[in-house]
């Protein structure tokens, strides 16, 4: 992780928040899920494009990641990747998106998640930039 976000940091502000989680609270079962979207969806700005890691969203190959990237660069928008909790993510948190992603249809641990995404985030800015790091 860290490896990739120094490299990152020739490319673009990359800042990695972790939301404590909601199920430490007394509250009832699914209560934790809806204190949770409730923590994101308070953190987006109106510049944020918002994505949603979710095993049924939309699988994208490391090129069309890239173009993702590159629209969102050329509309001045800011992208905020929300991976969920335990539970995964509320419905409120899908809607509110602006790509729900997947980056595997098998379920991955969260820090797996993250890493397999700071990857294809810098290895999206290396293909926009013509760098020799994709093969």
């Amino acid at each position: 992780m860290q490896e990739y976000a120094s490299r990152l940091e020739h490319y673009t502000r990359f800042e990695l928040v972790e939301l404590a989680e909601a199920s430490g609270r007394k509250l009832k079962p699914g209560d934790a899920k809806a204190a949770e979207a409730e923590a994101i969806l308070s953190r987006r700005k109106p510049q944020d494009w918002l994505v949603a890691l979710d095993e049924r969203g939309k699988s994208l190959d490391s090129v069309e990641f890239s173009r993702y990237l590159g629209k969102a660069q050329t509309g001045a928008k800011d992208l905020l990747f929300v991976i969920g909790g335990d539970e995964g993510l509320e419905d409120s948190v899908r809607q509110a998106a602006h790509l729900t992603l997947s980056l595997s249809r098998m379920t991955l641990p969260h820090r797996l998640a993250r890493l397999v995404l700071i990857e294809q985030i810098y290895r999206a800015f290396t293909l926009l930039k013509g760098e020799p790091y994709h093969k």
